[in-house]
C-alpha cells in the first residue's frame, strides 16, 4: 500500500499525524509546502492526501485542483485552522473527501484517514465507466424482467395500454419505453397528468378549443390530441378524470374523433393512448365513479408496475445507479454505498418507491459526509437507535422532487425533517417494525417520567390522527376511498376526523 502524505507548514502537526499513523501501521511522507508536494506528484502518488489549507507559498486548494488534474479519485483530506463557511465549501467544492478543522481530535483524525484508505482501495469502476449513459429501466427482479419481456412483445402493436400501480413506481418510464421501442416512436411523446389540470380546464388542455370558445379564449389553440399525432399520448392518473370529460375520451376512443371546445368540425385523432393510474379502477367502476365502458376500453392491454417492496432485490442497483446520475447532474464523481449500509436500506419498505429511492440519492450525494456512505450517514430518519441513529421521530409528510429520474417531472427539492434535509417520496420512510415499537416504548417512558396524563389516550388520539391524516393524503382528501383503505366505516372515519380535528 502507498504512504500516506501529509502537507502542513507546522511540524507539529505532521510529527503528530506520523506517530499516530504509524502505530496504525500506515507508512508517511511529509511536506513542508505545496510546491514539494506538487513536485512529488510527478514522479508518484499517495493512498491518501491529508493537507492544510493555508500555508506560505501555496494553498491546500490549490493542491487539491492539482490531484484532481493528475490523480483522479484519490482522496484529499483538507485540514485547517480557519474553520469558517468559505473554506469548508471551498474544499468540497474542490472535491475534497472531507474537511478537518484545527484542532482535531487524532484518534478521529486516524479514522477518518482509514476510512479515505479503504475508499481509495475499493477501485470498483473508472470515472469514464461510471459516467457512461444509463440505460432506460433498470430491475433484475422477476416482476421487471416480466415488464421488460412485455415492453417488447408490445414493441410492434399500437395497443391501448392501462399501466397501474403506486406513485412513485415509474409508470411514465414504462410509457416512455412503449412509445420509444413502437413503431410511433419518431412521432412525438405527449403527458398529461389529469388529476393536476382543474376540472374547468382540462377539457380544453385535452381536446383544445376555438377563438372565442370561452372568456379569455383569444386565439384558436391544439389540445394534446393534437399535439400527440402520429404519436403517443399518456394520460396519467386517470382515475381522477371528472365523470363528464370520460364520456369524451371514450369517443375519441371509439370512433377517432373529437371536436375541439366550441368547435363545430370534427377532428381525426391518429393517436396512440397510453394510460395509467395509482387507483383501482375496478372499485371505482362499482362506486360509480369511472365509465365501466371507458375502463374496458382502456384495459386492452395491462401491465401492473411493482411497488419497490416486492422488487427489494434491485434497491442496490437502483441505488447505484441513482448516486451516478445525480453525480453527473451535478459534476462530481458518484459516491458508492457500503455493503451493510445497501443491505439496510435493502430491507426498508420505500412507501414513496422508486421517486423515494431516488430522493434519497439525491441528498446523499449532497449531504453525505464521505465518499463511501455507510450507515450512519443516512438521513437520521432511515437510522435506528441501535446503529447510531437519533432519536426515534414518527415518520411525517416531506416534500418530493417529482422523479427527475424515473418520472420525468419538474425537481422541487427536499423539505426538512428533524432539522436536517431528508429526501421525500409523499410520505416519509417507516423504521423497521423493531424500530417502530422500540421508539413508542421509548415515548411511553418519556410521558411516564413526566407523569403526563391518560397516557394511553393520549398516544391513541396521536396514532389515529397519524394514520388518518396520512389515508386522507393518500387518497386526496376522499374519505370514503381512505375509509375502505382502512378498513373502517365512513361514519367511522367522519366522526375521527371531527373528533381528531383533522377538518382542513
Amino acid at each position: 500500500m502507498k504512504p500516506i502524505w501529509i502537507v502542513d507548514d507546522d511540524q507539529s502537526i505532521r510529527w503528530v499525524l506520523e506517530k499516530a499513523l504509524a502505530r496504525e501501521n500506515f507508512a508517511t511522507r511529509s511536506f513542508a509546502n505545496v510546491r514539494e508536494a506538487a513536485g512529488a506528484l510527478e514522479h508518484d502518488s499517495p493512498q491518501v492526501l491529508v493537507s492544510d489549507i493555508r500555508m506560505p507559498g501555496g494553498s491546500g486548494l490549490e493542491l487539491l485542483q492539482t490531484v484532481r488534474d493528475r490523480v483522479p479519485g484519490l482522496p484529499v483530506i483538507i485540514m485547517t485552522a480557519f474553520s469558517d463557511l468559505d473554506s469548508a465549501v471551498a474544499a468540497f467544492q474542490g472535491g475534497a473527501f472531507e474537511y478537518l478543522a484545527k484542532p482535531f481530535d487524532v484518534d478521529k483524525a486516524v479514522e477518518l484517514i482509514r476510512r479515505a484508505v479503504d475508499e481509495s482501495m475499493r477501485g470498483e469502476q473508472t470515472w469514464d465507466d461510471r459516467v457512461a449513459e444509463a440505460p432506460e429501466m433498470l430491475g433484475q427482479a422477476p416482476a421487471m424482467q416480466d415488464m421488460f419481456r412485455a415492453i417488447g412483445r408490445l414493441s410492434h402493436s399500437a395497443a391501448t395500454v392501462l399501466i397501474t400501480g403506486e406513485s412513485g413506481t415509474g409508470k411514465e418510464l414504462v410509457a416512455r419505453a412503449l412509445h420509444r421501442h413502437s413503431p410511433r416512436a419518431n412521432g412525438p411523446f405527449i403527458a398529461l397528468n389529469t388529476a393536476a389540470i382543474p376540472k374547468d380546464l382540462l377539457e380544453s388542455e385535452l381536446f383544445g378549443h376555438e377563438r372565442g370558445a370561452f372568456t379569455g379564449a383569444q386565439a384558436m389553440r391544439q389540445g394534446r390530441f393534437e399535439q400527440a399525432e402520429n404519436g403517443t399520448l399518456f394520460l396519467d392518473e386517470i382515475g381522477d378524470m371528472p365523470f363528464d370529460l370520460q364520456t369524451r375520451l371514450l369517443r375519441v376512443l371509439s370512433d377517432g374523433q373529437f371536436y375541439r371546445v366550441g368547435g363545430h368540425n370534427p377532428l381525426r385523432a391518429n393517436v396512440r393512448v397510453i394510460a395509467a393510474t395509482h387507483q383501482n379502477l375496478e372499485s371505482r367502476v362499482r362506486q360509480g365513479l369511472f365509465r365501466e365502458d371507458l375502463y374496458h376500453r382502456l384495459n386492452v392491454i395491462r401491465l401492473r408496475l411493482p411497488p419497490l417492496r416486492e422488487r427489494s432485490e434491485d434497491i442496490p442497483l437502483l441505488t447505484r445507479h441513482f448516486l451516478q446520475k445525480s453525480a453527473r447532474d451535478l459534476g462530481v464523481e458518484p459516491k458508492r454505498v457500503s455493503d451493510e449500509a445497501l443491505a439496510y436500506l435493502t430491507s426498508l419498505p420505500f412507501p414513496g418507491n422508486v421517486r423515494q429511492l431516488e430522493n434519497l440519492a439525491n441528498w446523499l450525494t449532497v449531504m453525505a459526509p464521505a465518499q463511501t456512505i455507510e450507515i450512519k450517514d443516512l438521513p437520521p430518519d432511515l437510522v435506528s437507535t441501535q446503529q447510531g441513529g437519533s432519536e426515534f421521530v414518527p415518520a411525517a409528510g416531506v416534500v418530493s422532487s417529482e422523479a427527475a429520474v424515473g418520472n420525468g417531472g419538474a425537481a422541487n427539492g427536499v423539505a426538512p425533517i428533524t432539522g436536517v434535509s431528508a429526501p421525500g417520496g409523499g410520505a416519509g420512510i417507516p423504521l423497521p417494525v423493531a424500530v417502530w415499537e422500540s421508539g413508542l416504548r421509548t415515548e411511553v417512558a418519556k410521558l411516564l417520567r413526566e407523569n403526563a396524563p391518560d397516557v394511553m389516550d393520549e398516544l391513541s388520539r396521536r396514532f389515529e390522527a397519524a394514520v388518518i391524516r396520512e389515508a386522507l393524503d393518500f387518497t386526496r382528501g376522499r374519505k370514503v376511498e381512505a375509509a375502505e383503505r382502512l378498513g373502517i366505516g365512513r361514519n367511522t372515519i367522519t366522526r375521527k376526523i371531527q373528533e381528531l380535528n383533522l377538518e382542513p
